[in-house]
């Protein structure tokens, strides 16, 4: 449960005192522009480990900027079986995908207790008319979307276990570096067995890579806390 001090936190954080805002829609605004944004975001009570924030299959009606904590997306194939989309950081954007459908394309589940903003899309569609400078920023996190998809593709395409891992890390490094945090040493907020689905190779063999790397001298692992030991050979494996 929240305490009155969190709820009041929830309540009156705003786009301006975000320290994500840089990273998210409010880039290169003004502060008149920002407080239109503002206006229409809706701020929730935080999820715990395991909510859900949308279904596969339910109606779009809004996109999502996540505030702090991880959000993992995923779908189902015809024969039910989970396929891991995604995982999702601080300051970076969900629900693009369903704009052209109406619905959601995948299930986003928080893997952690997890804060998001909720901005309804039919307001938002209103104020892109307003904002030239959003609607821009809006394209440009979209375009992000797509090349990380197509690097991915490739990741899948040519690269085996240990050149997929160590490009999972060097990734999630560069995503948190970019966040404020330290490059070199996070926590893992997803299990083995979820990076390898996500990574599309056995979980076996992703709990023997992680112990390959490790014994080169590429990383350290403590349970779920990653630290980079060795980050330039840690990208050239990633790059072959």
């Amino acid at each position: 449960m929240l305490n009155s001090v969190a709820l009041k936190h929830v309540e009156t954080l705003h786009c301006q005192s975000c320290k994500l805002a840089a990273l998210c829609l409010p880039l290169a605004l003004n502060s008149q522009d920002i407080s239109a944004l503002n206006e229409i975001i809706k701020r929730e009570r935080p999820l715990r480990k395991g909510d859900y924030l949308f279904h596969q299959g339910d109606p779009f009606t809004s996109i999502y900027a996540i505030r702090s904590g991880t959000l993992k997306t995923s779908s189902l194939n015809s024969n039910g079986e989970e396929h891991i989309i995604g995982f999702h950081l601080p300051g970076e954007l969900i629900g693009f995908s369903a704009m052209d459908l109406n619905a959601y394309t995948s299930t986003a589940q928080a893997q952690e207790t997890t804060t998001v903003c909720e901005i309804p899309f039919d307001q938002l569609e209103n104020l892109l008319e307003r904002i030239p400078k959003l609607r821009r920023q809006l394209i440009h996190i979209m375009s992000r979307e797509i090349r990380d998809d197509q690097n991915m593709m490739r990741l899948l395409a040519k690269k085996n276990a240990q050149e997929r891992l160590a490009a999972f890390l060097i990734n999630l490094s560069v995503r948190f570096h970019a966040n404020g945090y330290s490059a070199h040493q996070f926590r893992l907020s997803m299990t083995r067995q979820e990076i390898a689905n996500y990574l599309g190779i056995a979980t076996e063999t992703t709990c023997r890579t992680f112990t390959f790397l490790q014994q080169q001298g590429l990383i350290q692992v403590q349970g779920k806390y990653i630290q980079i030991m060795d980050a330039p050979s840690l990208c050239e494996l990633s790059n072959r």
